[in-house]
């Protein structure tokens, strides 16, 4: 592993892990946490978390990740529901959130375990213990009981509940999903160990992994952790999320997931990039472009492989663009590109693969320890998300168009919702996705939309919004989208601009502005967006256009409840708070 400090990248070696990990498991015996114990993490990406995760794992416990930009009411909650006996808070703010909480509500943590020291003077609390003094804990642990781990972790079984993954929380609380090691290792065996899902070569130790997305996601967890015990790529951390970009410029990682706003982001500052550039910078750049589109398109027709006119005009544009294009983008070695997490606009895509950065557009959710199809190397189907994995059982609902399956990776239940675990599976006994999904040429599967989010419009046309919504995205000008219409006569959206791109935008025009408000009120702004909605319009059907838009007043947040954790809509939030704009289009 790798990790950035004051500018300097620090290397862990596998025997520098394994030392750090037994040490922590060894402290966690010590501190008396028992098989089925809950260790929860709050903290941003950092190796103390994969090392706590898989110390926690050995002495059979289970790891609950807090997302780090949780605030203090879901902290609240995850505790409460989860009822750790221990838990790493970061640093001081992470610390403070926990002690805002009713003692009461957290009876059983016993052990608060932190990082960073920096604010934690003076700290009183008699929970309190400094990580340094955890591994100082763990070796005087050892050396009293020397063969207390090894016997620990010769009980596990496969139905140990490794980790609580906890939803996104889009129509509610989050629920705690339960992984067990038997979820793990069919992810591991499934992802990793299977042949033929890279192209290439299989992952190894050769691979660069970066680490950015927050670990208490599973798919990170899937792409970092269960990858590095699986195939033994060196995982390097980002600094934070808002570094993400330099951090791929300066690791060019050669196996890369992203979920969709990553590539949204990055395919829309290469195309502000182009239109920011000198004259002949600008043409060489359009140039590459229009090669780009040629070579994406002959690929994507041919399942994801080259052919003859493919390979001359990659060729060309290997030489003139892309080679400076991929290692601004931070894709220079990227042999192997995941998208998944949610629908993403098939043009984004299209860029990409026709640069030459291969990616697979994969299905994924907690509830399947994100095993269930995957755009394999040379079957590519764009505006799908693939074939289900060999071994899966898959079927699409008749009457609803619910996605189902069963595999070895699905989970056992929600933690404490018995009802809720109930209500997740058929009578039958097949996981229920809640996502509606149609099959394209009787093997690839395409996502329409969450069941609850499908629109009827008032002539009874079923319309799904995710894919009007992501095509708007596909606008470097466009940040948030959401599309109405239930029951309405015709289409309407809220559209939030991209600050940044439509703040230089304006500049270059000579518009002055103070705030994002003042911004997303100028008539030209408007007519900015106006162009997107159109070129949205122009791809679908009369049916599926967007009627009127209006724009948002301020940026989404997390904190005011107009987001999960993980950037997902709260769309009965939005309603309650912008109503009055969806209205005022009908």
């Amino acid at each position: 592993m790798r990790q950035k400090n004051a500018g300097i990248w620090h290397e862990y070696t596998w025997s520098d892990m394994w030392g750090l990990v037994e040490d922590v498991a060894n402290g966690l015996l010590a501190l008396g946490v028992q098989p089925g114990d809950r260790v929860s993490i709050h903290a941003e990406d950092r190796p103390e978390w994969v090392i706590l995760d898989l110390a926690t794992v050995a002495v059979r416990g289970t790891t609950v990740g807090v997302h780090p930009a949780n605030p203090v009411p879901e902290v609240e909650h995850v505790l409460g529901d989860a009822g750790p006996v221990v838990h790493l808070a970061e640093n001081e703010e992470q610390f403070d959130k926990v002690t805002e909480l009713d003692r009461n509500l957290i009876a059983g943590l016993r052990t608060i375990i932190f990082v960073e020291p920096l604010g934690m003077i003076g700290k009183e609390d008699d929970r309190l213990l400094f990580w340094d003094n955890l591994l100082e804990l763990g070796r005087d642990y050892r050396t009293a009981n020397p063969q207390a781990l090894a016997n620990r972790m010769a009980e596990a079984r496969d139905d140990d509940v490794a980790t609580f993954v906890y939803t996104s929380g889009t129509t509610g609380q989050p629920k705690g999903a339960m992984l067990t090691n038997a979820n793990v290792q069919y992810c591991i065996d499934t992802i990793v160990n299977a042949e033929n899902r890279v192209p290439g070569s299989p992952l190894s130790h050769k691979d660069q992994v970066l680490v950015y997305l927050p670990l208490c996601l599973v798919v990170e967890r899937v792409f970092s952790t269960w990858t590095l015990v699986g195939a033994g790529p060196a995982l390097n951390f980002a600094e934070s999320v808002d570094t993400v970009y330099e951090s791929l410029h300066e690791i060019q990682p050669t196996v890369f997931f992203a979920v969709p706003r990553i590539w949204e982001k990055l395919h829309a500052g290469a195309m502000i990039r182009a239109n920011d550039a000198s004259r002949f910078k600008r043409w060489f750049l359009k140039f590459g472009q229009f090669l780009g589109r040629r070579v994406g398109r002959i690929k994507i027709a041919h399942g994801g492989n080259h052919t003859f006119a493919s390979r001359i005009y990659y060729a060309i544009g290997w030489v003139l663009v892309f080679r400076s294009l991929r290692e601004r983008l931070g894709l220079r070695w990227c042999r192997y590109a995941v998208s998944g997490g949610g629908p993403i606009a098939p043009e984004v895509l299209e860029y990409f693969i026709g640069i030459g950065v291969p990616v697979f557009e994969m299905y994924v959710m907690t509830e399947n320890s994100a095993i269930a199809t995957l755009n394999f190397d040379g079957r590519m189907e764009l505006g799908t998300v693939g074939e289900p994995f060999p071994g899966t059982d898959f079927r699409i609902d008749e009457g609803t168009g619910e996605i189902q399956m069963k595999h070895d990776g699905v989970f056992s239940g929600y933690w404490n919702m018995p009802g809720q675990t109930a209500e997740a599976f058929t009578d039958d006994g097949w996981l229920k996705t809640g996502d509606v999904g149609e099959w394209v040429d009787g093997t690839h599967v395409r996502i329409l939309d969450r069941t609850m989010n499908m629109i009827l419009t008032s002539d009874g046309k079923k319309i799904s919004p995710s894919v009007i919504e992501n095509s708007l995205k596909a606008s470097p000008f466009v940040k948030e989208a959401m599309v109405i219409g239930d029951g309405r006569e015709y289409l309407v959206a809220l559209i939030g601009i991209e600050f940044d791109t439509v703040g230089g935008w304006a500049t270059r025009q000579g518009l002055s502005y103070s705030s994002y408000r003042d911004l997303a009120e100028q008539p030209e702004v408007i007519g900015l967006v106006e162009q997107a909605v159109k070129e949205t319009n122009g791809r679908h059907s009369e049916l599926e256009n967007v009627g009127q838009f209006r724009l948002l007043p301020k940026e989404l947040d997390h904190e005011d409840g107009e987001l999960t954790a993980t950037h997902k809509l709260k769309r009965d939030s939005m309603m309650d708070a912008y109503g009055d704009l969806v209205e005022e289009m009908y």
